[in-house]
C-alpha cells in the first residue's frame, strides 16, 4: 500500500507517519491488512531527520496546490491520501485569499487528481469543529452531535465545510472512498505558536514548562473542547480503517473531545509544575481570538465515533502528563511528584 500524507512534515502529518510505520501494516477501508510499502509526505517544510532516514518514506516539497494541479502528485499508485495540510483560523481570517487558496481549491485539485487517478482511493480528510458556530440568528445547541447543522461563523469553518462537501460528493460519484472527521482542537502540541486563533491552547501549557511567559487571551471560564494528539490521530486512522458499512453516512464524524475549561487546565498545569508554572500565564483579553474561540462548540456527543470504537481523553492531567512524558527536552521546570 502506497500513502500521501498531506501536511506530512507538519506535527500531526510526521505523528501519523510514525505511526503507519510502526504498525507496518493497515486494513484499509474494512479489508484485510496491507503492508505499508510507502508514505509520500507532500509538504512545504522538509521533513524531520527521522522520517528522512526511513527508506519506506518519500518526500515532496513545494506548493500543494501548484502540485496537484500539473500531476506532479503520483496520485495513480497512491491508494490512500490523508489530505491534513491547511492554512488555520486565524491565517484565514487575516488574509481571505490565502485561506480560499489553501482550503478550497488545493482541496478541490486534489479530489479531482485523485478521480483522474480512476482507481477511487480512500480519501480522508480532515475537517474541524470550527464548522460548527454560534450566532444570534442561529444559536449553538448546548450539546453537538452528529445531527446538528453546521453553521460556521468564520472562513477557515466555511472553507473546512465546503471541503466536507466535495469530499462527499467525489464520494458520491464513486471518484473517492471519502471520511471526512472533523477534528478537535489538539492540546498539548509540542514546538512553536502557529497562527490557528486557538493556538494558546497549547501554548499556555507548553511555554510555562519551558520556563517562558505565555498569553491567554480568553476569561478562565471558557469551555473548550479538546483532544490529546494521539488521540487526534487514532481518530484519522480508524477512519481509514473503517468499512464503508460502518462508516455508514457520507456526512463527516464529529471525533471524541474532552470538554474542560481553560482555568481546569491552568490548575493541571500547577499540580504538575507546580505555583511558578501557572505565575508564567499573563491572562490578557483578545476579543478577536475570544470571538472565534468561544463561538466554537465546547460539549461534543459524537455518537458515530464511539460505535467506531472511539473515545476522548479521560482528562487534561492525563493529556498533559503525556506532552511532558513525551517531550521531556522542552520541559524546564522541575515537575511535582
Amino acid at each position: 500500500m502506497n500513502v500521501l500524507i498531506t501536511g506530512g512534515c507538519g506535527f500531526l502529518g510526521a505523528r501519523l507517519a510514525r505511526t503507519l510505520l510502526q504498525q507496518a501494516s493497515l486494513p484499509l477501508a474494512g479489508a484485510p491488512a496491507q503492508p505499508v510499502e510507502h508514505i509520500l509526505l507532500a509538504d512545504r517544510a522538509p521533513p524531520p531527520a527521522d522520517l528522512q532516514a526511513d527508506a519506506r518514506i518519500r518526500v515532496l516539497q513545494g506548493d500543494l496546490l501548484d502540485q496537484a494541479a500539473s500531476g506532479a502528485l503520483p496520485l495513480a499508485e497512491v491508494q490512500l491520501v490523508f489530505h491534513l495540510a491547511a492554512a488555520v483560523s486565524g491565517e484565514c481570517e487575516a488574509d481571505f485569499d490565502l485561506g480560499m487558496r489553501s482550503n478550497l481549491d488545493t482541496t478541490r485539485a486534489l479530489l479531482e487528481g485523485c478521480r483522474r487517478a480512476g482507481h477511487a482511493p480512500v480519501f480522508v480528510f480532515s475537517s474541524s469543529v470550527a464548522v460548527f458556530g454560534d450566532s444570534p440568528e442561529q444559536p449553538l445547541p448546548a450539546v453537538v452531535d452528529d445531527r446538528t447543522l453546521p453553521t460556521p461563523q468564520n472562513s477557515y469553518g466555511i472553507q473546512k465545510f465546503v471541503g466536507e462537501q466535495l469530499v462527499a460528493d467525489y464520494t458520491r460519484k464513486g471518484f473517492v472512498q471519502g471520511r471526512s472527521v472533523r477534528l478537535m482542537t489538539v492540546s498539548v502540541r509540542p514546538g512553536r505558536p502557529n497562527g490557528a486563533a486557538s493556538s494558546f491552547l497549547s501554548g499556555m501549557l507548553r511555554e510555562p514548562l519551558a520556563g517562558e511567559r505565555a498569553r491567554c487571551p480568553v476569561p478562565p471560564d471558557t469551555a473548550v473542547a479538546l483532544a490529546s494528539p494521539g488521540n487526534t490521530v487514532a481518530g484519522i486512522l480508524r477512519a481509514a480503517t473503517a468499512g464503508a458499512a460502518e462508516w455508514g453516512a457520507r456526512t463527516a464524524v464529529n471525533l471524541p473531545a474532552l470538554t474542560t475549561t481553560v482555568r481546569e487546565m491552568a490548575q493541571a498545569l500547577e499540580r504538575i509544575a507546580g505555583a511558578q508554572a501557572t505565575a508564567l500565564i499573563d491572562w490578557s483579553p483578545d476579543p478577536g481570538v475570544a470571538r472565534i474561540v468561544t463561538g466554537w462548540p465546547s460539549r461534543i456527543h459524537a455518537r458515530r465515533a464511539a460505535s467506531l470504537g472511539l473515545a476522548a481523553d479521560p482528562d487534561f492531567d492525563t493529556v498533559l502528563r503525556q506532552y511532558v512524558q513525551e517531550n521531556p527536552q522542552a520541559v524546564k521546570l522541575p515537575l511535582k511528584g
